[in-house]
């Protein structure tokens, strides 16, 4: 299935919901630095996870949402138009409700 991106790049729409994107003015080492964090925080939740080891869950927990920030898929904004950050919201409910529903197939 193709994704879905928004007309300004900010969002893809999964299952009617908006999640950001990474920051595109990234340089390609910066991006694949915070990928390789994010791959490695998300197998050790998973090891955790396996272990019951709360400790060590939050603490991949935290540092899967360190690298996030780092993409700026989460924390503030990478855009400076001032636009609101939309990221969880149900597409319907926004303003890009029209470009989805005309989008559709």
């Amino acid at each position: 299935m193709k994704e879905r991106v928004t007309p300004d790049g900010r969002y893809f729409v999964v299952r009617g919901r908006l999640w950001r994107r990474a920051n595109p003015a990234l340089s390609a080492e910066q991006r694949d630095k915070f990928v390789r964090e994010l791959m490695s925080a998300r197998r050790a939740v998973k090891a955790a996870m396996s272990s019951g080891d709360a400790a060590q869950l939050a603490l991949a927990r935290k540092a899967v949402d360190a690298a996030k920030v780092g993409l700026g898929e989460r924390g503030p904004v990478w855009w400076t138009d001032g636009a609101p950050d939309l990221n969880r919201h149900k597409v319907k409910n926004s303003p890009y409700a029209d470009w989805y529903g005309s989008e559709k197939t």
